[in-house]
């Protein structure tokens, strides 16, 4: 009976805390051309500036920030993004600050604009760095990263791209081969050689069936 009790005030409390946070402080609106629509500015965005929970409630004025923290792709990324708030934002400029330039002046989106001096003076600030998009394309391992910042942000992008791709390609491959060949323990092998053997392996099983 009090394991009852104790659940529901919890859900209570987590009810009563959700409609808190979703009051709305400042009312978005639609553009005069367009279906571009500002959003509706809550208790809870305004909490998010100065109490981030999350890693990306705590950089999500560096762009395309991934909100899932489990997976492979985040572990590459998050990098990415320490390294590029370090790149981005002055010593003298704390976090909190950002992310509320952010809200009020970019709406927190890499497209809109709600005030123009804030959205002009986060830019300012940051000097115009951007994670403006990260996707896989072709394969699950095929990541794509979109990034404006300097040349150490670029190659370091980059090197995340190809890392995760050799690593991933070359898990494929060694599935693939194990999937044939259960016995392979030639994992050592590099890529170049691993899809060498790869592609006998396949040739030799077409030809056997």
């Amino acid at each position: 009976m009090e394991i009852n009790k104790k659940n529901g005030l919890g859900i209570l409390k987590k009810n009563i805390k959700m409609k808190i946070s979703n009051i709305k402080l400042f009312k978005g609106w639609k553009a005069k051309q367009g279906p571009v629509r500002t959003m509706d500015i809550t208790i809870g965005h305004l909490i998010g500036v100065f109490r981030p929970k999350t890693f990306y409630d705590k950089y999500n004025y560096i762009g395309a920030v991934p909100w899932n923290e489990d997976g492979d792709i985040f572990k590459v990324m998050e990098p990415l993004v320490i390294f590029m708030d370090y790149k981005m934002r002055p010593k003298w400029c704390p976090k909190w600050f950002l992310r509320f330039l952010y809200l009020f002046g970019c709406d927190n989106s890499i497209v809109r604009v709600r005030n123009w001096k804030l959205y002009n003076l986060f830019n300012k600030i940051t000097k115009g760095y951007r994670l403006t998009d990260y996707k896989t394309k072709w394969e699950w391992y095929d990541l794509r990263i979109s990034v404006i910042g300097c040349d150490q942000v670029q190659d370091l992008a980059q090197m995340i791209e190809s890392d995760f791709y050799r690593k991933g390609r070359r898990k494929e491959l060694i599935d693939n081969i194990k999937s044939i060949e259960p016995e392979f323990n030639q994992t050592y092998l590099s890529l170049d050689n691993l899809v060498e053997y790869h592609n006998n392996l396949i040739e030799k099983h077409e030809e056997n069936n």
